[in-house]
């Protein structure tokens, strides 16, 4: 498939935003599961505002990254009309709820209100729900056997886990001390927990054979068919749409930097970070693990093989 990058973008930054919402709302349900725990004392109500208020920036910054995806942005409003069989209307659904409960859950902590923690449990919800929306976006295409698989749902869920805490891990440095290294240790765990989930979605996708052939696509059963044309010199929407346009060694490339740049240097520079809470190393981190999130997704968009590639893409 041909990577957009307004998806990128979306899906990326909004599960950073989910990701950082979460750990935000672990704190919290520890510190008031022990209130006795110094480091717990020492967060104070600035760091979950903060927290919240980037949340809601990465998502917002998302939603608008989506509009640039639309071919006619002015009828947005129209996707939500499916949400009974459509993942993607839910999706258009769950980003506002999940956007609306995480600034009202920086609010309740800006006012230092005993509600917050019931609305972090709400905005959490939102959160899980937006990840279960956008991952059965592509989870539920049968036929793009490289998405249909629950490591598509798994993936998207440890990534944008992964990416939050780091984050987390990176605003607790400055604002809450005792904390950031519990936070950097969660955060290394769901890193490795995705770079294993990523492997093995990669070796799956790895042995996938495709269920159509030629022969089943013309219905001629000769063990040998030639194709010399596609039936037009122009460019087409089948191919400008449904194939990357990039060699095989450059998949390779996008392959092997996405690993490094999403979860071994990431994972590096917080080892290097969290004995002198270094924040530069900590803020390295962060964007050198967004950088290579970004390249995992289009990695994940480029390598579905559209049936129709067998014609379009194979063709004199």
């Amino acid at each position: 498939m041909r990577p957009a990058f307004s998806v990128v973008f979306l899906t990326t930054l909004s599960g950073a935003g989910q990701g950082l919402l979460i750990a935000l709302f672990g704190v919290e349900w520890l510190a008031r599961l022990h209130p006795e725990w110094t480091a717990w004392q020492q967060v104070t109500p600035q760091f979950y505002v903060c927290g919240a208020a980037l949340a809601l920036a990465l998502g917002v910054l998302g939603l608008v990254a989506s509009f640039f995806h639309l071919g006619h942005p002015e009828r947005a409003w129209r996707a939500i009309a499916m949400w009974r069989t459509s993942w993607l209307s839910r999706e258009c659904l769950a980003l506002p709820v999940f956007l609306a409960t995480t600034f009202l859950y920086g609010v309740a902590h800006w006012m230092h209100a005993s509600w917050s923690l019931a609305i972090g449990a709400v905005a959490v919800l939102a959160s899980a729900g937006l990840f279960v929306c956008t991952a059965m976006i592509y989870a539920c295409l049968r036929f793009l056997q490289e998405w249909a698989t629950p490591l598509t749902l798994v993936n998207f869920v440890l990534l944008g886990c992964a990416s939050g805490f780091t984050i987390a891990t990176a605003s607790a440095a400055w604002l809450a001390p005792g904390i950031a290294r519990g936070l950097g240790f969660a955060a290394g765990v769901l890193i490795v927990a995705a770079c294993v989930s990523r492997v093995a979605a990669l070796a799956r996708n790895q042995r996938l054979h495709p269920r159509s052939t030629l022969q089943s696509a013309t219905g001629i059963q000769s063990g040998k068919i030639r194709q010399i044309s596609r039936g037009f010199t122009a460019s087409a929407f089948n191919l400008h749409e449904f194939f990357h346009g990039q060699s095989d060694a450059v998949m390779q490339w996008v392959k092997w930097g996405f690993l490094a740049g999403a979860f071994v240097v990431p994972l590096a520079l917080l080892a290097m970070a969290l004995p002198t809470l270094s924040a530069t190393l900590l803020v390295a981190a962060c964007v050198v693990q967004y950088a290579g999130l970004v390249g995992e997704r289009w990695f994940f968009f480029a390598q579905a093989r559209h049936p129709q590639n067998l014609y379009y893409q194979r063709a004199a």
